[in-house]
């Protein structure tokens, strides 16, 4: 398997990209991509009950920076013919950190590069993703960011 290098432009997230900001999916580099097709796993690995899925993302036209602000809809336009899966909220597409006062957790990003394009229906989960892209695996590359609560932020949303 070759390796990729994944930044997300940060080591700890931005406001931004929590619930307690706007929740808005970040810009993603990747350098060493030859596959055609690319897919992302987010998951907050210091979860409570366990490995938490906040973010998967597959058949991402091979590229070097996937774009920010992506839409919660399970099949894109722009990365064109990308398709979202359901996180561990239960909804489609990204949902940001938002561990609950005083708490700091750590998510890693997971990018892998296919060697075809999934045919995976959007909405699709964590363990769905995970067996369709079985042998289709060409690269893999993580990175990890942090992000944590003070204990004077106001309740959990999420």
């Amino acid at each position: 398997m070759e390796p990729l290098t994944v930044i997300p432009g940060f080591a700890v997230f931005p406001q931004e990209h929590t619930c307690y900001g706007a929740d808005r999916s970040p810009a993603i580099t990747i350098f060493g991509a030859r596959a055609p097709y690319l897919a992302i796993i987010m998951e907050d690995i210091d979860a409570p009950g366990g490995i938490f899925t906040h973010w998967t993302l597959w058949n991402v036209p091979g590229a070097e920076k996937i774009p920010g602000g992506l839409p919660a809809e399970g099949t894109l336009t722009e990365p064109a013919g990308a398709v979202q899966g359901t996180n561990d909220f239960g909804t489609i597409g990204y949902r940001g950190p938002c561990p609950v006062r005083g708490e700091s957790h750590r998510f890693l990003f997971r990018v892998y590069g296919l060697a075809e394009r999934l045919e995976l229906a959007a909405g699709a989960d964590r363990v769905d993703l995970g067996r369709a892209m079985g042998d289709a695996i060409l690269e893999y590359g993580e990175a990890m960011a942090a992000y944590g609560r003070a204990a004077e932020v106001g309740p959990s949303r999420c």
